[in-house]
């Protein structure tokens, strides 16, 4: 018999003795029932607000939305029962694709159950053992699962630093048959984007491929929401493949890839984690779709979240708070000096009416603990007052840090 050491929960007990919470002694602040609380907060005449939830153009619960998703339970069941290629499609599942696929300005998309899956399907299929995929060093977990799953050698540049990913594939390029470089339309943790532009003429100068994961930017940048080429004034089509997120503008659940349509027929006969994987279920895609549509017609939605986004980062700035290299688009973290201080005042704006649970390693950084504030057209500027009034008045909000400049996204 093995040793109590060697056991699955001692194990597993180790590990939980990294998780924040054990070192500081405070709750566990994760893994709360949302509904319950907010619940609480209502029938004690309260209000709590969320900055936790990426309802960015605040569609999670709209009239339209809801009733989509209804009726699609009602015509055509809970499940689709198998995979598309072995069970068959719905017409539903088309329809959003292509529809999302107008929207973005692609070819075609195809959709997948999981947007983590996504990624990681996507990078540990196309790519083999003669290849190299280059990605930016706070890469999404999904990404970094998914080129560790591929038989190519992954390769990281230093955040944003075009320079790094220059000298890459100036020194190591020729040595591959395809290389693939891999960048955040939005980076979730940071509310920071790449130089499109620059990523772009790297891409072509050293015929590579370029993917870029758009999960947090789709609703967030660009006049209309379409993204970082929207935001960049870029033909999208010069990106090799988009990959995106139904879980954040379209508040739903799954992961979509858009390309041209070649690559897109391709990997509806061959991209694991679609053949192998069921259909997006009939109230999922139904939900997807009645939020692409609401969002196309109404653009304002995005014009009003970047206004909340800005004022944001701007009165937070003033305030002396450490909000990184966020641009004001969408997310915006704040960042404190050690995970308990970051524990605390989770706490303190939970009794305060906002909910924002706290961000430490393994998610960040070790030294870089932060709370993560997403901005949604839902929020009023009172709401945004409020919750940097509560900050200041907690001990040691403040970080003795040099604001630099930062362009409004």
């Amino acid at each position: 018999m093995a040793s109590d050491r060697n056991s699955l929960d001692s194990y597993a007990r180790r590990w939980m003795e990294i998780i924040a919470f054990a070192s500081v002694g405070e709750e566990n602040p994760w893994y709360v029932a949302y509904d319950s609380l907010a619940a609480d907060f209502t029938a004690r005449g309260e209000k709590l607000v969320s900055f936790s939830h990426y309802d960015y153009v605040g569609l999670a619960g709209h009239p339209a939305v809801a009733a989509a998703a209804g009726a699609a339970i009602i015509s055509t069941g809970t499940g689709v029962g198998a995979s598309r290629l072995v069970g068959g499609e719905r017409a539903a599942h088309r329809a959003f694709e292509r529809g999302l696929a107008e929207f973005l300005g692609v070819e075609d998309t195809v959709s997948l159950v999981s947007g983590y899956g996504t990624n990681v399907s996507l990078l540990g299929h196309m790519l083999g053992k003669n290849d190299v995929i280059i990605s930016d060093g706070l890469s999404h977990n999904s990404i970094l699962a998914g080129s560790t799953l591929s038989r190519a050698l992954s390769l990281q540049f230093a955040h944003n630093d075009t320079d790094a990913l220059e000298f890459l594939l100036r020194t190591r390029r020729a040595e591959f048959s395809r290389a693939l470089i891999v960048v955040e339309g939005l980076y979730s943790m940071d509310g920071d984007i790449p130089d499109l532009e620059r990523i772009l003429a790297l891409r072509d100068k050293h015929n590579a491929w370029l993917m870029i994961d758009e999960a947090h930017s789709i609703g967030v940048l660009g006049a209309s929401g379409r993204g970082i080429a929207e935001h960049f004034n870029v033909d999208p089509s010069r990106i090799d493949l988009i990959i995106g997120t139904l879980s954040k503008t379209f508040v739903s659940c799954g992961g979509f890839i858009g390309a041209k349509q070649d690559v897109i027929d391709w990997l509806r006969y061959t991209l694991p984690g679609f053949i192998y994987s069921v259909g997006l279920a009939p109230p999922i895609t139904a939900s997807a779709h009645a939020a692409l549509k609401v969002f196309s017609a109404e653009p304002q939605r995005v014009v009003k979240m970047r206004a909340n986004s800005r004022y944001f980062l701007e009165k937070a700035r003033a305030a002396g708070l450490d909000t990184g290299e966020a641009i004001g688009a969408g997310v915006v973290p704040v960042l404190f000096d050690t995970v308990e201080q970051t524990m605390r005042m989770s706490k303190h704006l939970m009794e305060c009416g906002f909910y924002i649970p706290p961000i430490v390693h393994v998610g960040v950084p070790r030294d870089k603990p932060r709370l993560r504030f997403f901005l949604s057209q839902k929020h009023t500027f009172e709401d945004l007052d409020r919750v940097i009034a509560a900050m200041l008045a907690f001990p040691a909000a403040r970080r003795p840090v040099a604001v630099s400049e930062h362009a409004a996204g």
